[in-house]
């Protein structure tokens, strides 16, 4: 046997480096233009949403425009590729007018819409959004991560739900706030909590311009969405299509906050029945006479 042939062969560092680049595209091109996994951060979706669900986003179904790469390194600008308008109901991720953050919200009105908030009841095109009371959800009260937040008025939970704390049978104590089902006019149907009267529960009315769409978080109180100014961290109006990222799709698991480095606690700080939830909101019939069915 020659000496060559007991040498190990060189790594050519030029391939490897060539195939990780194009793993690295690969992923960036799927994550802009296919799908990606999204964290939840804040309480502002609330019930629907917990702050540590992880989610797949879909990026194709309003097209794509400055906000689908997976990095907002391009400049904002108006141009939008296959563009589409997303429907009542739909969770999206939105980029707020002065900052790269990802928001995720609902939209409750489309261009053209006019919108306003009475009392925290949806006046749509003049007509009153119905909401029903619902029974309360029960949010675990020992879930480290119910109440984070993203924005800075959020306050603790013990401040936001306490009142609202109840021990069950079992011993386990849960919060249960006032929950309402909201049904907006295509009969998309979802839960919100709506417990303290705000400054946002009122709203003069606001024409939704063309190419825009209005979008509010489902735990109204609590959430910095198109009722709220820019500078307060909200959106600031209606939101430009151009800036829509996204349509979330489904929770592929949740975890609640008490897991540490350590991957042994993993398993027990995973939500049990969250993982595969669609979150497309569920359709009813909506009479002419502005009754759910």
């Amino acid at each position: 046997m020659s000496d060559d042939e007991t040498k190990p062969a060189k790594i050519n560092w030029f391939s490897e480096m060539r195939g990780l680049l194009l793993m690295l595209l690969a992923v960036l091109a799927f994550h802009t233009f296919i799908a990606k996994p999204f964290y939840i951060p804040s309480a502002s979706m609330v019930p629907g949403l917990l702050v540590g669900d992880r989610l797949i986003v879909s990026k194709y179904p309003y097209g794509w425009s400055w906000v689908s790469a997976s990095f907002h390194v391009f400049p904002r600008d108006d141009w939008r590729i296959a563009p589409a308008t997303p429907e009542y109901g739909d969770v999206v991720i939105a980029v707020p007018p002065v900052s790269n953050e990802d928001y995720i919200k609902r939209v409750v009105a489309l261009p053209g819409d006019t919108i306003a908030m009475r009392n925290g009841q949806i006046i749509l095109n003049g007509e009153t959004v119905p909401q029903q009371i619902e029974p309360a959800v029960q949010l675990a009260a020992d879930d480290d991560n119910l109440c984070a937040s993203a924005y800075s008025e959020m306050r603790q939970c013990l401040d936001v739900f306490g009142q609202y704390r109840v021990t069950l049978e079992d011993g386990t104590q849960v919060f249960e706030p006032p929950t309402y089902r909201e049904t907006l006019p295509n009969g998309a149907s979802y839960l919100i909590i709506d417990h303290f009267d705000q400054r946002l529960d009122n709203m003069a009315p606001v024409e939704v311009p063309d190419g825009h769409v209005f979008l509010m978080g489902d735990n109204r109180d609590h959430s910095a969405d198109s009722r709220a100014e820019a500078f307060n961290r909200g959106l600031g109006g209606p939101v430009p299509l151009t800036s829509i990222g996204g349509r979330a799709e489904i929770i592929t698991f949740s975890l609640d906050g008490s897991a540490s480095w350590n991957p042994l606690t993993w398993w027990g700080a995973l939500r049990g029945g969250r993982a595969w939830t669609s979150l497309r909101p569920e359709m009813r019939h909506v009479t002419s006479e502005g009754m759910v069915q």
